[in-house]
């Protein structure tokens, strides 16, 4: 008998994690409040420009956080989908733009903000493990974002997530793209280290 293949091992395992996460949305609605109390601004490197997310579904809303990170004056940016197969695009957020909705219909800054190439980026997920493998919604956007960052400059990516979502080990594939360090209601974990 074959064993699964990786493919076929993360379609089961999201279908699953969108299911818990739900219930995590539900058990814990400050959660996002509480990731902020654990978040070491010491910890993290030196970052000129950070992006966040606009949460869909029952990702863990950012903005508590972002509104967080605000205050060390670094440049904001939004990312944006250009096209199906392609890295986002960061482009400079402005409370005062009215979002536009991407390729996929998510809220984003419009086509005429600048683009900008974020040092920090806090990333959605549906599952992560100590190691910081990341388990995303199965269209690779991320894994080629952060890949396409990471050839460009140095680049920290913080996994946003609930405790909950934390799994013992996830299936890994050559472009799978890892975090830095993720961020919980519970605490702060820096990939690989215990």
């Amino acid at each position: 008998m074959n064993a699964p293949s990786p493919q076929s091992a993360k379609s089961e395992l999201r279908a699953r994690l969108r299911r818990l996460r739900r219930e995590l949305a539900q058990a814990c609605p400050d959660a996002a409040e509480r990731v902020c109390d654990h978040l070491p601004l010491e910890r993290l490197p030196a970052f000129a420009c950070y992006s966040g997310y606009y949460a869909l579904g029952a990702e863990l809303n950012p903005s508590p956080l972002i509104r967080k990170l605000a205050r060390t004056g670094a440049f904001f940016a939004m990312p944006a989908a250009e096209a199906a197969d392609t890295p986002l695009a960061f482009r400079a957020w402005d409370e005062r733009d009215t979002p536009q909705p991407d390729i996929f219909g998510v809220p984003s800054p419009p086509p005429s903000a600048p683009e900008m190439h974020p040092d920090l980026v806090i990333c959605p997920l549906l599952a992560f493990d100590r190691m910081g493998r990341r388990l995303g919604q199965g269209g690779g956007h991320y894994d080629r974002t952060i890949a396409n960052l990471r050839a460009m400059k140095p680049v920290f990516i913080l996994g946003l997530a609930y405790a909950g979502q934390e799994v013992d080990a996830l299936p890994d594939e050559p472009h799978d793209q890892r975090l830095d360090a993720i961020l919980t209601e519970t605490g702060y974990i820096e990939a690989g280290k215990d």
